[in-house]
C-alpha cells in the first residue's frame, strides 16, 4: 500500500467516525494558530499571490459555469453578512488595498 493510499483510507475512516463539526473545529483551530503566528501581512501576501496565480482562471471558470444571477446573489449575501451593501464594501476594500500598496 502506498503512502497516498494509506492516507486516503485514514481520511475516509476519520470522515466516517467524525462529523462535519469535527472538521469545522480543527479548521477553526488551525486558522487561529496561523493568525497567531503570522500577521495581517501574511494573509495579504497569500491573497495577492493567489489572485495572481489562479484569480483570473478561477474567475473565468466561474463565469462559464454560473450565470449573471449567481453574481447578483453572492453580492447580495455579501452585503447582508458584511453589514454594508456591496458597493460600499467594495469601495472600502479598494481604499484599504491602495493604502497597503502605498505602505510598501
Amino acid at each position: 500500500m502506498t503512502v497516498e493510499e494509506a492516507g486516503r483510507k485514514g481520511g475516509e475512516k476519520t470522515a466516517k467516525t467524525h462529523g462535519k463539526e469535527f472538521y469545522q473545529e480543527i479548521g477553526h483551530k488551525g486558522g487561529e494558530k496561523t493568525s497567531e503566528t503570522h500577521g495581517k501581512e501574511f494573509y495579504q501576501e497569500i491573497g495577492h499571490k493567489g489572485g495572481e496565480v489562479g484569480g483570473q482562471k478561477g474567475g473565468e471558470a466561474t463565469a462559464r459555469t454560473h450565470g449573471h444571477e449567481f453574481y447578483q446573489e453572492i453580492g447580495h449575501k455579501g452585503g447582508e453578512v458584511g453589514g454594508k451593501k456591496g458597493g460600499a464594501r467594495v469601495k472600502e476594500l479598494i481604499e484599504e488595498g491602495k493604502e497597503a500598496e502605498e505602505k510598501k
